[in-house]
């Protein structure tokens, strides 16, 4: 039996549309922010779509009735920063009761390896559904290398979500992790000879944060 690498690409005319408006490069920083929020949301639906429920008494202001909320413990997001949080923000609005933890990594410019300088996770993320965020999975190496890292400290429920990803990206990425499913907007095309997504959409982190 070959081992899943699943890549769900989340095509819901409202996260393309929004897509679309992010790749333009006549985006604003304050619209290209917005968006990325609103995106990061509509994806958080797709992510979240198969979470246990579990019935719980409540009193309606008419009745007494068993209704249905999420089981167990709640989600646990980490960000790989910086870009990420561009896109935490949005999955907070939706699960604001998840436990948030941040994984910094920059890529180095000349071998394109992933170097890391922070980590925090929450002491029992072991217990919980990670879902890792990232605006790009270019390369692959920093979402392997987050992974990895995640893993190490326990977790064995992992998803990763980024608004674009490339081929060569998806499979390193599952090369290391053929057990983690990728939740994407866009296949883009290729890499280029710098490691950027084309057609892409620019470098998310400058365009979240205004500092290109």
């Amino acid at each position: 039996m070959s081992t899943p690498r699943e890549v769900i690409v989340v095509s819901h005319p409202m996260v393309q549309h929004k897509l679309t408006l992010m790749r333009d490069k006549n985006t604003s920083t304050i619209g290209f922010r917005r968006l990325a929020r609103e995106i990061s949301l509509l994806m958080g639906y797709e992510v979240t779509r198969d979470l246990p429920l579990e019935l719980v008494t409540i009193e309606t202001p008419l009745e007494t009735m068993e209704a249905p909320e999420i089981s167990g413990k709640k989600l646990c997001l980490v960000s790989i920063l910086r870009a990420g949080n561009g896109i935490l923000e949005g999955m907070l609005d939706l699960v604001p009761a998840a436990r948030v933890g941040h994984i910094g990594l920059y890529r180095d410019p000349h071998t394109l390896s992933p170097v890391e300088y922070y980590i925090k996770l929450p002491d029992d993320v072991a217990h919980r559904l990670v879902i890792v965020v990232d605006p790009m999975l270019a390369t692959g190496h920093s979402a392997s290398a987050a992974v990895t890292r995640i893993k190490q400290a326990g977790a064995t429920n992992i998803r990763f979500v980024c608004l674009l990803s490339a081929p060569e990206g998806l499979a390193a990425f599952h090369d290391e992790h053929p057990d983690v499913p990728v939740y994407t907007a866009a296949i883009d095309r290729c890499l280029n000879d710098h490691g950027y997504i084309c057609p892409g959409l620019g470098d998310a982190g400058d365009r979240i944060y205004g500092t290109k």
